[in-house]
Order: C-alpha cells, then sequence, then structure tokens
C-alpha cells in the first residue's frame, strides 16, 4: 500500500475524529504511505442562502504533521447545487482524480466516508473501502435528500470491495446486504491519563462539561437548558467543541447558564476532560445516535471521571460503574446531584481504555486486502456472514 485517498465528511482540523486518528497511525506505521485527503467541498452558493460568508475550496496544501512529505489536503467547490447542475458529482470527481495525478498517484486505494462521492468509485475503478461511521438514512432530513443518499449508498455497497463500521448496530444495519467489518473507535489512552493542567478558561467552582460536536442530530437542546438551569448555583454545564446549532439555539443555551467555549484541539481537550466534576451526555435517543460509537465513551472513560448519559447507544451498553445512564425526565437531577460528590482529578486514572493503535492495525488489514495482491475480491461475497 503506497497510495490512499480519502473522501472524508469532515475537513482534516485541530479537532480530531476517528479519520484523523486512523490515518495518522497508517501513515506511521507504513513509511511509504501516502494520502490524499479530501475535505467536503466548500459550497458558496449554499453559503449564500444561508446568509454566511461564501467559503472557496483550496488546492492542495500539504500537513505538515503527522507526516511532512506524505499527507496534502484538498477542497473542491461546488459552484452551483444538483438541482442546477446535474453534472455536479461529476466535476467533483474531475477534481479529486486531477488533484491525485498531480502527486503521482496512478491507482491509488480509495477511502470513502461519503456515499454521495460513489461516482468516483464507479469511475475510476480505484479498489475501494466505504468506512461507514453514522447512518444519515436515519437522520432527520428532507425526503428527497434521504432518497438520494440512499440511492448513493446502495450503488457503494455494490461496488466497495471492503466495508467497515464503527459500531455493532451499523454492522446489523449494513450488513444485512453484505459482509462488513467492525472496527470501533478508541482514545489515545496513555495522552489521556497524564495529568494535564486546568484550563484558564474553564469556569471557576463545579463544571459538569460536554465534549463534542454541537449538532442538532446529536444533542437535545431542550434538555442542556435544563440541565443548565437546575445547575443552578452549584455548577455550570460547559459544552466543548463545534458549535453547529445557530445563533438562535447558542444564545438560548447561554441565556440558560450554559457556557459554550467552541472547538480545542486534540491535545487541549484532555484538561477540559480531566479538571471536570463530571462527564455529560445529553444526546437525543433516535435512530441516528443508535447507529453511532461516541468517541467520547473511550474519551471519557480514560479520564476516569463520572459520566450521566441519557439512554444512548455506547453509554447504556458499557458496564463501567462511573457512568450513570439517566432518562430524559431525571437528567438534570441526576447531573446535579452528581457534582457535590464528584473527586478530584485522579492523577494517574484507571478508566478502561482502547488505544487507537489497535483500531490502526485492523484498518491496515482490510486496506491490505485492497492493494495488488491483497486477495480482496471486487465481488462482495455472500451475506450470511456479516460483521
Amino acid at each position: 500500500m503506497t497510495d490512499l485517498v480519502v473522501l472524508s465528511l469532515e475537513r482534516w482540523d485541530r479537532v480530531w475524529r476517528r479519520n484523523q486518528h486512523l490515518i495518522a497511525g497508517l501513515l506511521g506505521a507504513d513509511p511509504e504511505l501516502r494520502v490524499l485527503f479530501v475535505e467536503p467541498a466548500a459550497d458558496p452558493t449554499h453559503d449564500l442562502a444561508s446568509r454566511r460568508r461564501p467559503s472557496f475550496g483550496s488546492g492542495l496544501t500539504e500537513v505538515g504533521e503527522p507526516a511532512p512529505g506524505r499527507l496534502w489536503t484538498f477542497r473542491p467547490t461546488k459552484w452551483l447545487p444538483r438541482r442546477l447542475d446535474a453534472r455536479a458529482d461529476e466535476r467533483l470527481a474531475t477534481a479529486v482524480i486531477g488533484a491525485a495525478e498531480s502527486l503521482g498517484m496512478r491507482h491509488p486505494l480509495l477511502w470513502i466516508n461519503d456515499p454521495g462521492a460513489v461516482g468516483l468509485a464507479e469511475r475510476t475503478g480505484w479498489a475501494t473501502l466505504y468506512d461507514v461511521t453514522d447512518d444519515w438514512l436515519a437522520a432527520d432530513r428532507p425526503a428527497a435528500e434521504r432518497d438520494r443518499a440512499a440511492a448513493n449508498e446502495a450503488r457503494l455497497l455494490d461496488v466497495a470491495r471492503e466495508v467497515v463500521v464503527c459500531s455493532p448496530e451499523l454492522a446489523r444495519r449494513k450488513g444485512a446486504t453484505r459482509p462488513v467489518v467492525l472496527i470501533p473507535n478508541a482514545v489515545d489512552a496513555e495522552a489521556y491519563r497524564r495529568p494535564a493542567p486546568r484550563p484558564h478558561d474553564l469556569p471557576a467552582g463545579r463544571v459538569a462539561l460536554y465534549l463534542g460536536t454541537a449538532h442538532p442530530d446529536r444533542i437535545d437542546v431542550e434538555l442542556c437548558e435544563a440541565t443548565a438551569r437546575a445547575l443552578g448555583d452549584v455548577g455550570t454545564l460547559v459544552i466543548v467543541g463545534p458549535n453547529l446549532l445557530g445563533a438562535e439555539t447558542t444564545e438560548r443555551l447561554r441565556r440558560a447558564g450554559a457556557v459554550l467555549l467552541g472547538p480545542r484541539a486534540r491535545d487541549e481537550v484532555i484538561g477540559y476532560l480531566q479538571h471536570a466534576d463530571v462527564l455529560v451526555v445529553p444526546h437525543v435517543v433516535t435512530a441516528f445516535t443508535d447507529s453511532l460509537d461516541p468517541i467520547k465513551l473511550y474519551e471519557y472513560q480514560a479520564v476516569g471521571r463520572p459520566v450521566v448519559s441519557t439512554p444512548v447507544a455506547g453509554f447504556r451498553d458499557v458496564a463501567d460503574p462511573r457512568v450513570t445512564v439517566a432518562d430524559r425526565s431525571a437528567f438534570p437531577v441526576v447531573v446535579r446531584d452528581a457534582l457535590p460528590g464528584s473527586r478530584p482529578f485522579p492523577h494517574g486514572a484507571d478508566g478502561p481504555a482502547t488505544d487507537w493503535s489497535e483500531r490502526v492495525a485492523a484498518m491496515g488489514e482490510v486496506l491490505s486486502r485492497l492493494a495488488p495482491g491483497g486477495g480482496g475480491s471486487s465481488v462482495p461475497p455472500s451475506t450470511d456472514d456479516a460483521g
């Protein structure tokens, strides 16, 4: 394996997610590997319609870390919506092919998160891995968008030589039509157990902290408001992570007493987790969230702090005495009651943790089957043995 093109649903930035952990590990394990990381296309027309400053794509950009000279990002631009440009996806595929060719990548392996990129796999014939991290077919979207996503995924499940899923529920759903490989998420165990200083912007007093993207598909905004108000003078609800809730919803949370600090780099978030009194998961419980394998489960456990969660996938299934699962009606009171009894950050936390190195090894095995001579098949095998 020497060249890999990754079609991601997220940008390569300071907030590391599954893709970045896995790719960094693969680059560290294989000194010959080169990676082109394709970010979601800029969409200036949609930006203008949403009253945002329009953003535009960027050409090849070398990423200095973790592998200088072997990792590049590329962000194409979608100039017009699909309803006005029937060739929008074809143009995006052409841009990606051009970026790969400019790096001398002639027959790379293709790693797809976004089913909308299936046309690239069909057009190039590059050996393809479909890595499923969320079931967007279960998300709350307009019918036309869901139908398009379903059609794209059906094509991708047919053309992909390997399918990886991150959760048992995704294995059940996607494995109904073909074999899949389950590779859950993990954590940088050593880093999360190394004591970090208390962040200067963490509010004084006791803190109930949520780490993750504040996204309407995941976070229960009304529950966050109720929790922030229930804490009152006892403590503060703090949200650390990218905020995709919009200005009006953000202001509602702030009026309720929540503090939204925004995104923090991967190394910085450790201090926030270690110095929180209670870690919280105020998620909605839907078919979409049931498909997830939350990385925060591994991060929360690694620092050994008390956790209160709604009954969402991952947290409701874990056998850990530090994790309390509370239904929506009881959640604010359970969080409030947990604050006074929390203990100081335990230096050398002993919470259970699965390290990313194990997941990197598993993903490397899957990718090796895609490489020439790797033994993979261009035709999906039977569907009798999913997962």
